[in-house]
Order: structure tokens, then C-alpha cells, then sequence
């Protein structure tokens, strides 16, 4: 049985209460290791250790520290087999999608940043004879990067390597559902020669091991990817200590098919955004909203391929569809589809738990599911249900489009599927989101900025825009008279 001990100060320990939790795999529902169940105690020697780490570090030059973070790249590609493998274990995804998305975009994300730092300009502004000012880019001090279950190496990589690449120290919380990449990535860090205690990894749950980072004096700022009921929580505690935050938070977000989208270049590409991951994807098109004048064509043709798509143990290569990340969550997807049917919402595909036979017999499968039939207000077309679970709704013309697409608290991102390039440009200029594709989705550029807006989270990742949050802007100004 695996044991996921705590990473603080360059070595694995177990948590000093000696508490552990349960790991279970999703796909077959029973146990198969152990994780440190951390606590307070925990938090403050991993903030002490990354506090003492720190001043040399952040004075360590920066192309060394950009060699550090790709010698981690190149750990990353080595191991890109068992951190698939162990990955679809943690989560129940399809290792192909483990191994052809997350774990090539972890390796991206570590080289992207460790480029960007070497051209990440401060500012300069000339008075003319009078003087110049110019501005510094200091590093925070220790930072805290709480990463999700989705996507738990992918996000994990997005928050800590900028943090590190501008010279922060680190103190990670990932989920404690999902512990087996982030144990590795710290296996890789140390043979990539990552200095002590740069790079700490406290697991545990949210009110013990969660509640003690967020709320730590010693730590500058928390970039947190997770559900708004979380993230509001976070900014409540941290908030009032003007840390910095950058919270990317929950989404309901909208598939926008007008009459003259491409079916044969995009159809394949709308169910994908519906149903990658299970649904379980914070960036997925959970409403579907479809021109009147094709609804009836596309629904028949969107269910006839989700239909097709084949749930299966998720170490098979062959398999489309893996479990959901828990049995709590999975029940909660089940009920969400039950408040469904109460509502009115006709089930045209799915609806119900997948029993699988040999060793997945027991895995916590739920069928790609497709709703129509309810209004926008209803509480299925306005809560996150983070499954395999979309709804189709007609609209008339662009502006019950856009009214549809922009009636929930949520604006993370969209897509947009036409031919009329202005048309384009007027609807994504009107969508109240963060992040909106137009004839693709999850077509990613990490030069720019992710994030989204209302109740989907506040301050942006990527790009530049993360190595700013993880540094402090001080004005120099020099009197040349």
C-alpha cells in the first residue's frame, strides 16, 4: 500500500500527529494507500522552512534558478509514464488523457516560466534632466499554492512555477484526495537539485492543513484554484491581512452553436468540452445553447456521439470515460441529476451510475448524461455540478444568446461556434467571462492571462501575469540634479 508523506525542508516525513487519511482509486472504489493528514504543526515548520530558505534563493541568479525549473521539465518528461499512471490512479481519468494533456502541460508550464523569467523586464521612465525612476520586481518571501483534484499536476505546476521562477519559497497544499503526482514531482525536484526548502508539500484537509496556511502570518500571498464557496472563505480569512490572492474559482460555463457553425470540423470538439475529465474540468461547457433553427438537427447529432462514448477502467488505453474522483462526489452528481428530472429537465442520454465488470465492478462511474427541457434559471442551468452532465437550451438570435450565456454568477469561459467572424467579435465583446474561445476550446497560449470574472474569481494566472503576483513592485526614483 502507497504511503504520501509531507515534503518540508528537502525530506519526506510523516505529520507530526502522525495522522493519516485514506487514498482511494476511483475506478474501483476501495483503498490503495495512505496520506499524512497534516495539521497546523505541519503548516509552521513547512513555513519555516521555507522562510529560512528564502534570502538565498531569491539572490540566487536568475538564469540558475530558470536551469533549475527545466532540469525539472526534463524529471517531468522521464517519469511521463508513471506520473500518467499515477495520476489516473489518484483521480479515475483516462490515462490517455493523463498522459497526451496533463502531464505535457506540467512540462510546459515548468519551461514556460523558467523562459519567461529571463525576459520579465522591469520598468524604466526617463524625467528628462530632472531624473529617472525604475522599478524593482521583488520577490514576496513564502508563498501558499492550494491545487485542486482535477487537474492536480497540471494546476500544480501553474501556481508553483512562477512562484519559484521570480524567487519565492513555497509551501503547497494539494488535494489530499489526489496526493500521488505532487509526491512525485517532489522526487524530481530533489534529483533536479531544487535547494531545501524551497519547495515544501504539507498534505492534508482543508479546515486542519488548509485553514492553518491560509491563515499563517508568514505567508505573503495564496494563489488558490478551487470551488467560490472555498474561495470565498479564503478571502474572508486573508483578506482582512492585505495579503495578495489570486482565486480561480468555480464556472457554469456556456457552449454558444449558431446556425452556421462548422458541424464536421466542431462537433467532435463541443462534446469534448463537455465531457472531458468526466466533466470535471473547471473550463468544461456545461449549457449548451443552440440557434433555434438547428436545435433539433444538432441535438439528435450531439447525443448520437455522446452516447458513443465508452466509460471503462482508465488504465485502458481504449477508454474515453473514467470514474469520478470520489463517491461523495459521484452521489452528489447522481443527485444533481435526480433535482434535474424534479425540475422538469428530460433526459435524453445517461442518467444514472455505470456498473462496469472486473475490477472496476465497483468504481464510481456515472453515464455522460444530456438534459433539455429547463429554463435558464433553474438550479441545474445555475449551479456547478462538476460531472458529465450538460444541458441543451434553444436561443432565438445573438442577444438572447448573449442574455442566456450571461445569466449566472459564474464568468469563467466560454466558446463560441460560428462562420460570421463579426459576429465574433460582437458576442465576445458582450460575454461576462474571463476566457472565451471561438471555434475551439482549451486551445491554450500561457503568454496570456486565465482567470475569470463575478463569482469566478479574482486576479489572473499565466503569463505575466503570474510572475507580477508573486512579486512586489518598489519605485526607485534618482535625482540627476
Amino acid at each position: 500500500m502507497d504511503h504520501f508523506r509531507q515534503f518540508i525542508a528537502g525530506e519526506f516525513a510523516d505529520a507530526a500527529s502522525g495522522s493519516v487519511l485514506d487514498v482511494y482509486e476511483p475506478a474501483t472504489g476501495q483503498v490503495y494507500g495512505r496520506v499524512a493528514a497534516g495539521d497546523r504543526a505541519d503548516v509552521d515548520r513547512a513555513v519555516d522552512a521555507a522562510r529560512s530558505a528564502f534570502p538565498a534563493w531569491a539572490n540566487t541568479p536568475a538564469d540558475h534558478r530558470a536551469a533549475v525549473l527545466n532540469r525539472i521539465a526534463d524529471g517531468i518528461e522521464s517519469h511521463l509514464d508513471a506520473l500518467a499512471r499515477a495520476e489516473s490512479v489518484d483521480t479515475g481519468k483516462p490515462i490517455s488523457l493523463a498522459s497526451s494533456v496533463d502531464i505535457p502541460r506540467a512540462v510546459a508550464n515548468m519551461r514556460f516560466f523558467a523562459g519567461s523569467l529571463m525576459h520579465f523586464a522591469s520598468e524604466a521612465h526617463a524625467m528628462e534632466d530632472r531624473g529617472f525612476n525604475y522599478t524593482l520586481r521583488q520577490p514576496l518571501g513564502a508563498v501558499g499554492c492550494i491545487s485542486p483534484w482535477n487537474l492536480p499536476l497540471y494546476l500544480f505546476t501553474w501556481k508553483i512555477a512562477p512562484a519559484l521562477a521570480v524567487g519565492n519559497t513555497v509551501v503547497a497544499k494539494p488535494s489530499e484526495i489526489t496526493p500521488a503526482t505532487a509526491t512525485l514531482f517532489c522526487e524530481i525536484a530533489l534529483d533536479a537539485g531544487l535547494p531545501d526548502g524551497v519547495l515544501n508539500v504539507v498534505h492534508g484537509e482543508g479546515p486542519s492543513a488548509g485553514e492553518a496556511l491560509i491563515s499563517h502570518r508568514h505567508v505573503k500571498a495564496i494563489s488558490f484554484t478551487g470551488s467560490t464557496a472555498t474561495g470565498r472563505h479564503i478571502a474572508e480569512v486573508a483578506g482582512p491581512t492585505f495579503r495578495k490572492l489570486s482565486l480561480e474559482m468555480g464556472g457554469k460555463n456556456p457552449t454558444i452553436v449558431f446556425a452556421d457553425y462548422d458541424r464536421d470540423a466542431d462537433l467532435d470538439t463541443i462534446v469534448r468540452s463537455g465531457f472531458a475529465n468526466q466533466g470535471q474540468i473547471c473550463l468544461c461547457g456545461s449549457r449548451i445553447l443552440v440557434q433555434e433553427s438547428i436545435y433539433a438537427e444538432f441535438r439528435d447529432a450531439f447525443v448520437e456521439r455522446v452516447k458513443a462514448l465508452r466509460p471503462g477502467d482508465p488504465l485502458e488505453p481504449g477508454t474515453q470515460q473514467g470514474a469520478l474522483v470520489s463517491e461523495a462526489h459521484m452521489n452528489k452528481v447522481l443527485g444533481c441529476i435526480e433535482r434535474a428530472r424534479e425540475e422538469g429537465g428530460r433526459i435524453l442520454c445517461g442518467g444514472g451510475r455505470v456498473r462496469l465488470q472486473g475490477r472496476c465492478a465497483d468504481g464510481w462511474f456515472v453515464e455522460p448524461t444530456v438534459i433539455e427541457g429547463l429554463y435558464a434559471q433553474t438550479r441545474t442551468n445555475q449551479e456547478e455540478i462538476f460531472g458529465p452532465v450538460v444541458t441543451l437550451m434553444p436561443f432565438k438570435d445573438e442577444k438572447d444568446a448573449v442574455s442566456q450565456a450571461n445569466a449566472t454568477k459564474y464568468g469563467l469561459a466560454a466558446s463560441l461556434w460560428t462562420s460570421d467572424l463579426k459576429r465574433a467579435h460582437r458576442v465576445a465583446r458582450n460575454l461576462e467571462t474571463g476566457i472565451l474561445w471561438v471555434n475551439c476550446w482549451m486551445m491554450r497560449d500561457l503568454r496570456t492571462p486565465f482567470g475569470g470574472v463575478k463569482q469566478s474569481g479574482v486576479g489572473r494566472e499565466g503569463g505575466l501575469e503570474a510572475l507580477r503576483f508573486f512579486t512586489e513592485p518598489k519605485n526607485v526614483c534618482i535625482d540627476l540634479q
